[in-house]
């Protein structure tokens, strides 16, 4: 593909910065839209696992994650009333030589400030909302809410579940809320009050479950996450404080470990949790979708960024490896590498089974996106098993 088409990625989260910074190291040029004003520290924990961290190593940026974030002994399994242990999964050193990668638990305002520096100075352009898209031959114009429009050769949407460009390719249907909610909260551990919890702990109850964990090695903050029933989500916004009652309630009867952990928590948020079902089209002429604009998934085996990490080090090399100027080719490519791994993902993760119980974890953490070798559309497999 020639190094001098104008890319254009819309979004400036994990996905799109991935592959921005990806496509920067082959040699394209690459503009990032963002429609915030500047990066916020956003209040949430995320996993990295080791398909993640071995698209990082590329950007070179591995080492300063692992020494900013905290690498877990083990992922812990436990039942909600007895606490007893239904799985651990072992993530030492002998696992990341297993693996390939590192497993980490990182701070995801943290993240995005690594990621950042793995891109060319002045990459993103932030205060640029997406509001027209108008196919020109085979170039796209842009058009930005701040009257800026632009012009470009390839056009990456990486705009999340709410994507403006997913609405332009396939129609203005609204994602799917799944009938549950999350909740949020970030403290100083120090308010546990010297109780000892494990690194990274997913308690599961018969309806509901919660994780926590630390995010850094100094195991100074507590992250908690939850999924619990609600009615519905009818409001604009993203996430909306939670009072402190009923997050406590949602957990009455838990094991007294977790109900301390969750009265610990000073405030909480509650976020709806979104997905869709899977398509089979995500691209048309120099338009193409990544991540949670394609598949938004529930959060249930962390990996909804590690598939959008992983599309963008695929669609990266689709650019830059398949040997033709038209870049719905790539697109080809693209799709049939992987469509059949985010739907596997996309059905796990909507069970919420991950690590209950003794889990094949290979072929999703040790896959590496940068390495594993493309397969021609008519060669990749339709589904995985």
């Amino acid at each position: 593909m020639r190094r001098d088409l104008r890319i254009a990625v819309i979004g400036a989260g994990l996905g799109g910065m991935t592959t921005a910074g990806l496509l920067q190291r082959a040699g394209f040029g690459v503009r990032v839209y963002e429609q915030a004003a500047a990066f916020s520290r956003i209040g949430a924990g995320i996993h990295l696992s080791a398909n993640v961290m071995m698209v990082m190593r590329r950007l070179g940026i591995q080492q300063t994650l692992v020494d900013v974030g905290m690498t877990p002994d083990a992922f812990v399994s436990r039942k909600w009333d007895t606490g007893e242990t239904l799985f651990e999964l072992p993530l030492g050193p002998e696992r990341e030589a297993h693996y390939g990668g590192p497993y980490i638990n990182v701070h995801r305002g943290d993240l995005h400030a690594v990621l950042e520096t793995a891109l060319s100075h002045g990459t993103v352009a932030f205060g640029h909302r997406l509001t027209s898209i108008e196919e020109r031959g085979p170039s796209v114009r842009l058009g930005f809410e701040n009257g800026v429009t632009e012009d470009a050769d390839i056009v990456i949407g990486a705009d999340g579940v709410n994507s403006r460009l997913r609405e332009f390719l396939l129609g203005a249907d609204k994602p799917r809320f799944s009938g549950y909610v999350a909740h949020r909260a970030i403290f100083p551990a120090a308010l546990l009050n010297g109780l000892p919890i494990r690194a990274c702990t997913k308690w599961w109850g018969p309806r509901s479950h919660i994780l926590v964990y630390y995010m850094t090695q100094a195991r100074e903050e507590v992250y908690v996450v939850s999924s619990v029933p609600a009615p519905g989500w009818n409001v604009p916004e993203s996430y909306l404080p939670c009072d402190r009652e009923s997050f406590v309630a949602a957990f009455d009867g838990f094991h007294p470990e977790l109900q301390q952990v969750v009265a610990a928590a000073p405030s909480v948020t509650q976020w709806p949790i979104f997905d869709r079902e899977p398509v089979d089209c995500w691209s048309r002429g120099a338009l193409v979708l990544l991540g949670d604009a394609c598949h938004p998934m529930r959060p249930y085996m962390a990996s909804g960024a590690a598939m959008a990490i992983e599309d963008g080090a695929i669609l990266a090399r689709c650019i830059a490896e398949i040997g033709t100027d038209d870049p719905t080719e790539s697109f080809r490519w693209y799709e049939a590498n992987r469509m059949p791994r985010t739907n596997k993902v996309q059905r796990i993760s909507e069970a919420n089974t991950w690590l209950r119980g003794p889990t094949l974890t290979e072929w999703l953490y040790a896959y590496d996106a940068c390495a594993i070798p493309l397969l021609a559309p008519e060669q990749a497999p339709r589904e995985l098993a």
